[in-house]
């Protein structure tokens, strides 16, 4: 995609904003999901692979947004 250089820092914020906002919920669901889980007496090790498939998600999105940051 070409951008213009003007819209390079929003659409970085944008990013930002979006990542912070889906960790945020991220984060949410899974105490929920944990909290749930622990009253019913399930395990909750499943969580932990969630944990690890949403870090590998963040870091392809660090990669995608670093290299945003190092063009402006």
């Amino acid at each position: 995609m070409v951008f213009g250089a003007d819209k390079i820092p929003e659409i970085a914020r944008g990013l930002g904003k979006g990542m912070r906002t889906l960790k945020d919920a991220t984060n949410d669901i899974k105490h929920e999901i944990t909290k749930s889980a622990e009253k019913n007496g399930i395990d909750t090790s499943i969580t932990k692979d969630v944990d690890d498939e949403l870090k590998k998600v963040k870091e392809d999105l660090e990669d995608f947004t670093g290299s945003v940051r190092r063009k402006l």
